[in-house]
């Protein structure tokens, strides 16, 4: 796919992400002020300087290590709602995490990204994310979202029933993304694999294990715990990968590396993961006959 197409991409899977959301979505985070806090501190403060800590501890090559940021800074997608579904998570808060998420992005995606670039890139020196391609990933992120959620609200039937052939084609976008991303970088994967798969596989496992023992640790119940920790724990590929190949933004297939190796490994992670909390947090099991009688 010629680089050229890919802020088409992004704004795809971010109008994907926003026909899911609705206003009562926002509206809900009033109602759940400490889910909330807790999930958006791990968000935006914990996990990228977590990140930063990973890709350092990796000895990651400069690119390598600006593009595992990017994917850190990343809103969550639809992924983390299906999963939170199926595993009986509080999807309504995911999906209130999911719409606060990609607003807070607008910011937080672009500040993260000039952040890690001056670390890695500014070889001591300032070397912030330019005005305009800052206004870019704003309007890239942004726009869509809204243009989604004034949709559903507008004609919910009608965004009810797009939902599944958008949410398929970003999808078929996911896997040309990834494709792409490798073959434009692979010689930069091909050299940087071990520490790249490495690193990309630690910060995917450390972003499930915070989000969840942090709520769990507020004292928040296995369900929400689940929840945060899909919201916190998946990130969206796509829009890392946009971002990374676009030439009006980065222009860089090495930056876009660690989200197609994120995009691969994440999912099974996330499955084995609640899988393995549901086995090993004794509140699962004392809420389980609960359930079973309900």
């Amino acid at each position: 796919m010629d680089n050229r197409y890919w802020p088409l991409v992004v704004v795809v899977v971010m109008l994907a992400l926003g026909l899911t959301l609705t206003v009562a979505d926002f509206k809900r985070a009033a109602t759940m002020r400490k889910p909330l806090a807790v999930a958006l501190a791990c968000q935006s403060l914990l996990l990228p300087t977590l990140c930063l800590a990973i890709a350092e501890a990796f000895h990651l090559e400069p690119h390598l290590a600006v593009g595992l940021m990017l994917m850190a800074a990343t809103p969550g997608g639809t992924m983390s709602s299906i999963l939170s579904h199926l595993f009986n998570g509080d999807l309504a808060l995911n999906l209130t995490l999911t719409a606060i998420n990609a607003v807070l992005s607008i910011v937080a995606l672009p500040a993260i990204l000039a952040v890690s670039m001056t670390w890695f890139l500014g070889g001591g020196r300032f070397l912030p994310l330019q005005v305009d391609k800052f206004f870019t990933v704003f309007g890239l992120v942004l726009i869509p979202i809204a243009i989604g959620v004034a949709f559903r609200h507008r004609f919910p039937e009608l965004a009810g029933r797009l939902q599944k052939p958008v949410r398929i084609i970003a999808l078929v976008l996911l896997v040309v993304a990834v494709l792409g991303a490798v073959a434009g970088g692979r010689t930069t994967l091909w050299h940087h694999f071990g520490a790249l798969s490495g690193a990309v596989v630690t910060f995917c496992a450390v972003s499930l294990t915070v989000g969840y023992l942090a709520p769990r640790l507020m004292r928040l119940a296995p369900r929400q715990a689940v929840a945060v920790s899909l919201e916190v724990g998946m990130h969206n590929a796509v829009v890392a990968m946009g971002v990374a190949l676009s030439p009006q933004l980065l222009n860089s297939a090495e930056m876009a590396m660690p989200a197609a190796l994120y995009s691969a490994v994440a999912p099974l992670l996330a499955v084995s993961f609640v899988f393995l909390a549901r086995r090993v947090d004794p509140a699962f099991r004392a809420v389980a006959p609960a359930e079973a009688t309900a």
